[in-house]
């Protein structure tokens, strides 16, 4: 299986994120999604992974799934919340023997269940040191460019950054809004002494309804762009927000590839059409 190392080295990668459905009714819009997205051949696609063990079962079921029955090349999320080291390492190894090399560790948010347990490693970096011993991974982390919630401050945030690509292989953003703010980290790391490739990760916003959420999740929305897609709902409503935030995407998609960014990444939500119309209206889709 390709390493999204040796991709990233070969040059600019175009890649997309799904979450591991939970219902009968997610399943299906996946899969119809996955079909709908396949023939844009992605570089890669991850798979996210939340919650409990349950949960992480999903995600390893998804991925193994995705390598076995498609041409997508799959990489598997796998965070440090409520696990022992011991089963993160065999968690590790059960990806390594269903043949699955490419890892996005991550530290994860905690269990909202009372009295789940914290886990054994605290941070990525921890988790980035056990996937490096037990080997045969590409390792990507996460980047904040505006720092993460949990961060006392955007120099701490950066500092742990660094420390965890001295190891990984690459990092992968939170979405943002605004081209100068991934200018900003890639040069904050470089003074820090880190040239490891980092992928933007892009979100357009298409619908007013997830502009609250997308500032809980440490991303706000600036308040220029939000009135931009405030006046086009009083021009055209729900569809006229959703084309609004599809030209925004674009245009920071433009601006990103003029700097010369490794690669492009999609969060889709498990949805295609917004992924399909930007990597269209970019060039980024295969001429058929």
């Amino acid at each position: 299986m390709t390493s999204i190392a040796e991709l990233l080295a070969a040059g600019r990668t175009v890649s997309f994120e799904f979450f591991p459905p939970r219902t009968d009714a997610e399943q299906a819009r996946l899969v119809r999604t996955l079909r709908e997205l396949e023939p844009l051949r992605p570089s890669f696609v991850s798979v996210t992974q939340r919650g409990g063990p349950s949960a992480r079962q999903r995600t390893f079921d998804l991925v193994t799934g995705m390598l076995r029955t498609t041409t997508l090349l799959p990489m598997a999320h796998l965070t440090c919340v409520g696990q022992t080291r011991l089963e993160l390492a065999e968690a590790l190894v059960a990806y390594r023997r269903a043949g699955v090399e490419n890892l996005m560790a991550l530290g994860g948010d905690p269990l909202e269940q009372p009295g789940a347990p914290e886990g054994e490693l605290r941070h990525a970096l921890e988790l980035v040191e056990l996937a490096r011993a037990i080997g045969g991974f590409t390792i990507g982390v996460a980047a904040h460019p505006l720092g993460h919630p949990r961060s006392p401050d955007l120099a701490t945030d950066r500092r742990f950054l660094a420390a965890k690509l001295q190891l990984a292989d690459f990092a992968v953003t939170q979405f943002f809004f605004c081209a100068d703010d991934y200018r900003r980290l890639v040069a904050d790391l470089g003074e820090l002494g880190v040239a490891k490739p980092v992928l933007p990760g892009i979100m357009p916003v298409t619908s007013l309804r997830s502009v609250p959420r997308m500032a809980q999740m440490g991303a706000a929305v600036p308040g220029a762009q939000v009135a931009r897609l405030e006046a086009a709902h009083a021009r055209g409503g729900d569809e006229a927000v959703r084309a609004e935030g599809l030209a925004l995407a674009r245009a920071l998609c433009e601006e990103l590839l003029e700097l010369g960014v490794p690669g492009l990444h999609f969060y889709t939500l498990n949805q295609s059409r917004a992924t399909r119309e930007l990597a269209t209206a970019l060039g980024l889709a295969p001429v058929a």
